[in-house]
Parts: C-alpha cells; structure tokens; sequence
C-alpha cells in the first residue's frame, strides 16, 4: 500500500510542475503591464518602472517562473499586488469557507445520488427510474450559473424562504449546496444506477436469490456493497473537484472563498493572486485523484493483489 501511495505521488510530481508551467507561461504572455493597470493614472512612468523593478516583473521568464516554483516549494506563492499581501495567507484565510461549502454541497450529492441510483437500479424501467435519470440528467446539464439564478429567484426573491447572499450562518449555504451538489448527485446517481445493475447480473448474486433471501437483503449484503467501490471513487474525485470548482457559485451568491479570491484576481490583473489560487485547486484536484486510487486499492482486493505482484 505504502509503496503504491509513493508511485502515485511520483507519477503526480511532472504533472504539478508541468501545468505550474503552462499556467506561468499564459499568465504572463496576456498584454498589458498589470503594475500600469492597477495604478492607472495615478502614478508617473518612472513610479510604475520603480513598482515593477522592486516586485521583480522586469526579470525574464524563465527567472520569474523559477522563483515562483522554488517559492511554491517553500509555501510561499508571492505576494498580492493589489492587496500587497501575502497570497498564501488570503489563500488560508478564504480555504475554510471553501471547505464548509464543498462538504455540504458533497454532503447533498450524496444524500440525493445514492438513493436515487440504487430506486432506478431496484425500480428498473419504471417511473421512478426514469424520473430519477432525468432529474439526474437536469442537474449534469443545467449551467451552474442558470440553476443558482433560478434557485435565487424563486427561494429568495419570490418564497423568501432563504437568504440571496452572503456567508453569515447555515442558512446562508443551503442554496450554493444544493446548486453545487446537484450536477455531483446526477453524476453518482447515473453511476450508482448503472454499477448496481452490472453487480446484479453476476452469479452469486442469483445464488443469494437460490437460497432465498429476500431481495432487500441481496442488495444491501452482497449487490450493494460491490457496487459503490466506483461510486467511492468518483466521490473522492468529486469532493477536490468541489473544492476547486466553487468560483461561479462563490461569485453569485458573495462566499469569501477561493473561488472569489480567482474572480477578485482575474478582475485587478492580479497575477500572483491568480496563479497562487490556481495552483492550490490544481494541488487539491491531485490530491482527490490520489486519494481515490487509494480507496480503490483498499476497496476492491484485486487492486490490491496488482500492487502485489508490482503492477502500477
């Protein structure tokens, strides 16, 4: 296991410094001198030329990149120009705000997308089935953006159940949950439908009927619990794709979380804030995929008897 945990963090190493790369490199071909913009007309040539020098932005490339990436190395993602404060802190300060969002919208996927795959997969063919598939279908295909609008007309402006905006207390996350959990719930929804329907195909599954067990006993004690090992998977991809993806649902509803702080870093020209919040969604969208590689190597025993054998 340990051995397997060290491949998938080595095989993750080209990976991290290579999109930091590509991410650098577009960041800072975009026109414009962003020292200009942020002070505008405020300032004289000569004060930006002095800005720009004592921030290093005048140095090549391949020396701010480098510095960058030792930095990053370090814990140390540079400093906000706009802000002029250090990125890794507002970074830390806004992270649990994102976690508390993406915990209760993984929370509300899976409260949803469980039950609903596992009815569509018993109830095949039926009502249920195809109420569920299409209310699943809904939530993948709807924009982020059109069902937080429309959850924000109807709960907020129109029922006045639930609060527009804002980050004040539990009422203030139901919405931005539910919205950002939904496409997640039609994901494992599909999935759970679709895993439990092989499983139940297989030969000890009919055994179990044979011996005659009632069927809600097949599902739970043998169909089920071969089923959700993908389902487990996706989850734990799901959960750092949460926490990465949250900036349409952070900006509409007004969280102080990361995904803000890109929006906030995109509209100031702010390239340091930018690439320091980008770079911590993609260390979290590594850490998910890896954390579900493991969970799949304790969840299914023939994983583990690859990693045995000293197969990747």
């Amino acid at each position: 296991m340990l051995m397997f945990a060290i491949r998938r963090i080595l095989v993750s190493i080209p990976v991290l410094i290579g999109i930091t790369a590509i991410l650098f490199v577009m960041l800072n071909v975009i026109p414009g001198d962003p020292v200009a913009l942020l002070m505008k007309e405020h300032a004289s040539p000569e004060v930006i030329a002095r800005v720009t020098a004592q921030m290093h932005l005048d140095d090549p490339l391949w020396t701010r990149y480098f510095r960058f990436l030792s930095g990053a190395l370090q814990g140390d993602l540079g400093t906000s120009i706009k802000l002029n404060r250090s990125v890794t802190s507002l970074i830390m300060k806004a992270f649990p705000n994102t976690l508390y969002l993406a915990a209760c919208a993984a929370v509300v996927s899976w409260i949803i997308g469980i039950p609903a795959g596992i009815l569509s997969a018993v109830r095949r063919d039926s009502f249920i089935d195809r109420f569920f598939m299409g209310f699943s279908l809904l939530g993948v295909s709807m924009p982020i953006f059109w069902s937080a609008l429309l959850m924000q007309y109807i709960f907020a402006l129109k029922l006045k159940w639930l609060p527009v905006s804002g980050f004040y207390g539990f009422e203030y996350v139901i919405m931005p949950a539910i919205v950002l959990g939904w496409s997640s719930a039609g994901v494992i929804a599909r999935l759970t439908r679709s895993s439990l329907l092989e499983v139940m195909r297989h030969d000890y599954i009919r055994t179990a009927r044979a011996k005659g067990l009632r069927e809600v006993g097949v599902i739970s004690g043998h169909a089920l619990k071969n089923a959700l090992i993908p389902v487990v998977t996706i989850m734990a991809i799901q959960i750092a794709s949460l926490l990465s993806g949250a900036v349409i649902t952070e900006a509409i509803f007004g969280i102080p979380g990361v995904g803000r702080i890109s929006i906030n870093a995109i509209q100031a020209r702010d390239m340091p804030l930018l690439q320091g919040s980008v770079l911590f969604a993609t260390v979290l969208v590594i850490l998910g995929n890896l954390v579900a590689d493991i969970l799949y190597s304790i969840l299914d025993p023939r994983i583990r008897s690859q990693m045995g054998r000293g197969k990747p």
